[in-house]
């Protein structure tokens, strides 16, 4: 399992590679690709997916009997980091590339280390327009820091101005440029690139620590290690999913930055694709608002592992461990979509997998930030758990999270989808 996930770790360099490589897991797995402009054929017992945007995906897989309800898992694609403006800056000899913050981050963790380019070029083609996806796989470029001797109180704090502090060193001021390296790297002449979606991307690989590995370091573990363990769970189960009951796998882009995209949780994105696979195979007029009651959905993302060096930071009532279990989070604003009958659901199914299960609430004091479920609900009027898995450091260019707890997350979401789950009225489920 730890091999998979930093597989999707490492692979996964930008939204449009993440959702790559969940492709390339879905055909291993013998899922077809459909495109949402085309008609839709679906067999009873194949699974299918879709990518909108190139970023965002959503699987599935029709069961053998008619379709009685959805048991959906959803998290993220993208990461806080620096999208790409420009390769035209020259300034003192040097050649620097314009860039723009995306999402909230910890700045400071982006300096000092090796950096790369990678992300989705448009190209002119004969017949029209192409996508090709790029990653420079070597050390490429770096956001220096100011010397201390130029900045003495810098250890006292420091606000970071990103036009300013945040802008990379490329090279010398007559170096080749990006263009350059993206024609060479794609086989294209300049004036054939159309526009490209370009970002920074650390070039640290995923690392086991711990004196007995314990724990791992890697970028991008908010949201991709929630996206990867989930899709691992997803496919694991394929096999004894509850036949009345149609699996449904989503990783979604833009959450960093507000969800508010055609490829974000706040579109019609998983909603569209559920009501194409109902209009694709019979079914009655009631059998949408059937199946909505007989659902349910897991928005998969990280929470804050209680901090040893900032104990006080965290609520005293919920403290999160670094490989204590499954975090359930709950929010009394609704920030996360948790409530008594969602949480005592999931609660349930976690204790007959033997799965642990830990409870993520703020301080009372400390409002947290919000994910995708409360913004999937505006579509999907289903119960909704917000889950994740504890990390330290989240929205820093490397993070640290607990290998046990990538493990209990495939382990739960597996029994997820196997659970004979069935809404006898409202608030009474059977768990079989």
């Amino acid at each position: 399992m730890l091999d998979d996930l930093f597989e999707f770790l490492q692979e996964g360099v930008t939204p449009y590679h993440a959702a790559a490589t969940a492709a390339a897991w879905l055909d291993a797995a013998g899922f077809t690709r459909l495109e949402e402009a085309d008609y839709w054929n679906l067999e009873p017992g194949k699974g299918y997916y879709i990518l909108r945007n190139g970023s965002a995906v959503v699987a599935w897989r029709i069961p053998d009997h008619a379709i009685g309800g959805w048991r959906i898992t959803a998290s993220h694609s993208d990461a806080p980091g620096w999208k790409i403006k420009s390769d035209a800056v020259t300034n003192d000899g040097c050649r620097r590339l314009s860039v723009e913050g995306y999402g909230g981050m910890i700045m400071s963790s982006w300096l000092d280390r090796p950096l790369t380019v990678a992300g989705r070029v448009l190209v002119r083609t004969e017949d029209g327009v192409e996508t090709r996806l790029v990653h420079f796989d070597r050390d490429l470029l770096v956001i220096p820091s100011l010397a201390i001797h130029m900045q003495r109180d810098v250890n006292k704090g420091h606000e970071y101005n990103p036009q300013i502090d945040m802008q990379p060193l490329w090279g010398p001021a007559d170096s080749r440029t990006l263009t350059d390296l993206l024609c060479q790297e794609l086989g294209v002449a300049a004036e054939d690139i159309l526009d490209r979606d370009l970002q920074l991307v650390t070039r640290q690989a995923p690392a086991v620590i711990g004196p007995d590995g314990q724990y791992f370091m890697a970028p991008r573990i908010d949201d991709l290690e929630c996206a990867a363990t989930t899709l691992l769970g997803f496919i694991d189960a394929a096999a004894g999913t509850d036949s009345a009951c149609a699996p449904v796998w989503a990783m979604l882009d833009n959450e960093e930055v507000g969800s508010s995209s055609r490829q974000g949780a706040e579109s019609s994105f998983l909603r569209d694709v559920l009501d194409r696979i109902l209009e694709a195979i019979p079914h009655s007029a009631q059998m949408e608002h059937r199946a909505l009651a007989n659902s349910f959905m897991l928005s998969a993302d990280n929470g804050h592992a209680t901090h040893p060096n900032f104990a006080a930071k965290s609520d005293p009532a919920a403290p999160v461990r670094l490989g204590g279990g499954v975090v359930l989070k709950y929010n009394a604003s609704q920030k996360y979509t948790t409530n008594a009958l969602s949480g005592g659901i999931f609660r349930a199914i976690c204790e007959k997998a033997g799965v642990p299960v830990q409870t993520f609430t703020n301080r009372a004091d400390e409002p947290g930030g919000s994910t995708l479920g409360n913004l999937q609900s505006h579509s999907l009027p289903i119960p909704m758990a917000d889950i994740g898995l504890a990390q330290l450091a989240m929205h820093s260019a490397v993070e640290t999270a607990a290998v046990a707890d990538a493990e209990s997350m495939v382990k739960a979401v597996a029994a997820f989808y196997r659970v004979h789950l069935r809404a006898l009225g409202d608030g009474v489920y059977t768990l079989a």
